[in-house]
């Protein structure tokens, strides 16, 4: 049996798992993201458990961003300018190269919850396609030509310019970079700063979601009209209230106006718009999916 390894790098929480797919998962553990050093070497002690009793093929990793993706740069594999304290210029792929001797390939989370996706949810062979996810961050991958996106660096999507009503929504925004951007007005983090509560204890009723949506909506319309994708698939904690996906799409159909003449916006945006399939493991089986795909072209 040809076992993967994957790893979801997040921004709280690593998880690690050993597996083919998602109904062959053989082992699996999580823990918090703390430092580094020990957040990279409890997740290399799992492997090295596991490879005791499982021959590992390959490994695939997905991590918070930015990272540097670039095959021919010195820092091939760091996480390079991340607002995560301590996290900046750390050597990730590094670190497991040195300690487990598989091939291994990184990529950023979002990109590898596109894979997932792409290979067993709800993008499955759909192409092209992109992945959003909107949480304590805000991120986008996607396929292309049956490639993942990848360009300068990677897509930076969470950080594009939106409108902003100031009448309407007073806060500056949240993001250390560009104050009122996407993940500065949309992010978990960027809810809770507005509204000096968190978004989990909102009513569904609160405008706050009504606000929220407008910013995703105008966002996916970007989407749409810069890369024209067949699906559009969202997921993280915010899209974790039911009542985002629906207003999301019908904002989207709103802002677009007729514009755009396809079927799936004017009477099929809930097949164009829709949750990941595979859940919250949408990252960690994408990170299995991209190491079985690097594994078939390093022969």
């Amino acid at each position: 049996m040809k076992l993967f390894g994957g790893v979801e790098t997040g921004g709280t929480k690593i998880v690690c798992v050993v597996g083919d797919g998602p109904d062959n998962i053989v082992a699996e553990t999580a823990f918090p993201t703390t430092t580094p050093d020990e957040t990279i070497s409890r997740s290399i002690a799992f492997f090295r458990e596991q490879m005791q009793s499982y021959e590992l093929e390959a490994l695939g990793i997905g991590t918070f961003g930015p990272v540097d993706l670039n095959t021919e740069s010195a820092t091939y594999g760091y996480i390079t300018t991340t607002p995560k304290p301590g996290w900046s210029n750390v050597d990730l792929l590094g670190g497991f190269k040195r300690a487990i001797p598989v091939p291994m390939v990184i990529d950023t989370d979002v990109n590898a919850a596109a894979m997932g996706e792409f290979t067993w949810g709800n993008a499955k062979g759909i192409d092209p396609f992109v992945y959003y996810t909107i949480g304590t961050g805000i991120g986008m991958g996607g396929m292309v030509n049956h490639s993942l996106l990848h360009g300068l660096t990677h897509p930076e999507a969470g950080h594009m310019i939106l409108r902003h009503d100031l009448k309407r929504d007073p806060f500056p925004g949240a993001c250390t970079y560009h104050g009122d951007c996407f993940e500065g007005l949309a992010t978990g983090f960027a809810l809770e700063k507005r509204w000096n509560v968190r978004g989990e204890t909102l009513p569904d009723e609160h405008p706050a979601w009504a606000l929220e949506a407008n910013y995703i909506a105008q966002a996916l319309v970007n989407t749409i009209l810069m890369l024209s994708p067949k699906k559009i698939v969202i997921g993280g904690g915010v899209m974790q209230r039911d009542v985002m996906l629906p207003l999301i799409r019908k904002q989207v159909v709103e802002l677009l106006n007729g514009y755009v003449q396809s079927d799936q916006i004017l009477s099929g945006i809930d097949t164009l718009i829709v949750p990941p399939g595979l859940g919250k493991k949408a990252g960690v089986l994408g990170a299995i999916a991209l190491a079985q795909t690097f594994a078939q072209i390093s022969g």
